[in-house]
């Protein structure tokens, strides 16, 4: 108290100063309409302007969980759809049992770390052998495939990307089904190539390249991108095709992981026909 009367008589002056400005600019408000209404939108255009500052704000730190939310959600559906699940039986004589089984699970996951301008290329994701991710599992977006898990911890998991040398993935052209394989031999992450299509298939620019199912890695359809340009040299077996990928390497922040059901089963049927 003894403070704050000694604060109070040394600067009284101000003070006083302070509280008859109050007091006129209180005055001039009341009795003038004008002034009212130049006060208000005065504070109204920076009340605004601070909400809008903070909606922005509070906008941007909700558009992550958003994300992850529709994230775990489309990797859900994606589970649920048909394409998910592989059809045992003809028969309709079905006691305690479905027509269709699921072969593959979606496990939505966040990227934390991604290169893309190497030679060969990874990304690690937040999910690992806790979460049901294991080796050999495919890697997908939205809009089209990643890579091949092919590391895990207990919680979290490497990727070896499209991007690789080492990366050959089966694929087709969707409109008329001849299947070849995705390499990466290029600088640019936008692109990749095509092989071991023969010069009787017929395709254009702009056709689709999708992946043909022919493995027990991805399930089939799954979006690889569009071709770009293609040739072939008199005597060459195959084309050479130039594809533009569909998954933007630079921008990826979500991606599912695809689990297989029937993936043990397959492997081991593929090991008995190579031992025969």
């Amino acid at each position: 108290m003894r403070n704050l009367i000694i604060f109070i008589g040394k600067h009284h002056f101000v003070l006083l100063f302070i509280i008859l400005e109050i007091i006129s600019f209180s005055l001039i408000i009341n009795n003038s309409f004008y002034q009212q209404l130049v006060f208000l939108s005065a504070t109204n255009e920076m009340t605004g302007k601070v909400n809008n500052t903070v909606s922005n704000i509070t906008g941007y730190l909700n558009l992550k969980e958003t994300n992850r939310q529709l994230a775990e959600e489309n990797a859900r559906l994606r589970s649920s759809t048909m394409s998910s699940f592989i059809k045992t039986s003809d028969s309709i004589f079905i006691i305690n049992d479905t027509l269709y089984r699921q072969q593959y699970r979606y496990v939505e996951a966040k990227v934390i770390k991604n290169s893309f301008n190497k030679r060969n290329n990874y990304l690690m994701l937040n999910k690992g052998s806790d979460q049901g991710v294991g080796k050999e599992m495919a890697v997908i977006t939205s809009n089209g495939i990643v890579g091949i898990v092919n590391e895990v911890s207990k919680n979290f998991s490497s990727v070896m990307s499209v991007l690789h040398k080492d990366t050959k993935i089966s694929a087709m052209i969707k409109k008329n089904k001849y299947k070849g394989t995705i390499v990466w031999n290029e600088n640019d992450y936008k692109t990749g190539n095509l092989i071991d299509i023969e010069p009787h298939v017929k395709f254009a620019v702009g056709d689709t390249v999708i992946t043909s199912g022919n493995s027990h890695i991805f399930p089939e359809g799954i979006f690889i991108g569009t071709v770009k340009s293609f040739s072939i040299k008199p005597g060459d077996n195959f084309y050479s095709i130039k594809i533009n990928f569909s998954t933007d390497f630079n921008r990826i922040e979500y991606v599912y992981v695809v689990k297989n059901f029937y993936k043990e089963e397959q492997l081991k049927l593929l090991n008995t026909q190579k031992n025969e």
